[in-house]
């Protein structure tokens, strides 16, 4: 199964030196619409993501057939949030990768099939890719400036099975 990534997801976990857990959760590839490509590589240039991105041979730019439908979503989301809902939806069995609550509301809406930063985090723990996670919790709090909230947190590390005492 493909993915459909937007910036935020490539870049938390960049921040965090775990970019590479996406091409093991997803072995057919991460799809990037043009958006987030600029973003990511091109705008955030020295930034956390830029280079890990940009070399990382499994991830995929991706044009989007439906611009009108992007407009359609960029009345309330980013551009890359836009292009990257209208990608997953154009591919039909991907997985969109967000992060942001409004995306993620469009997305579910949409009916498409989502997972955030945290969530392919708990799939890591689960798969043996990372050891535990709460320590990736705190450096994308300290590293990535990733805002979380107590609940997510405590529902994240319960699925990982690491529930706090």
């Amino acid at each position: 199964m493909k993915a459909v990534a937007d910036s935020s997801v490539l870049i938390a976990l960049s921040s965090i030196r775990l970019l590479h857990v996406l091409s093991r959760r997803f072995p057919a590839g991460v799809l990037v619409p043009p958006a987030v490509w600029a973003e990511v590589v091109e705008t955030g240039t020295g930034q956390p993501g830029a280079a890990d991105v940009a070399s990382a041979s499994w991830i995929t730019v991706r044009e989007v057939a439906d611009k009108a439908f992007v407009g359609l979503l960029q009345g309330q989301l980013d551009a890359g949030e836009a292009e990257a809902i209208a990608l997953a939806r154009q591919e039909g069995d991907a997985i969109v990768l967000l992060d942001e609550k409004d995306a993620r509301r469009v997305a579910q809406r949409l009916s498409l099939r989502l997972l955030g930063t945290v969530g392919v985090l708990v799939w890591a723990k689960r798969a043996g890719v990372i050891a535990n996670l709460r320590d990736h919790l705190d450096a994308l709090d300290t590293q990535g400036r990733f805002r979380l909230s107590q609940a997510v947190r405590r529902e994240a590390l319960r699925a990982a099975g690491e529930d706090e005492t």
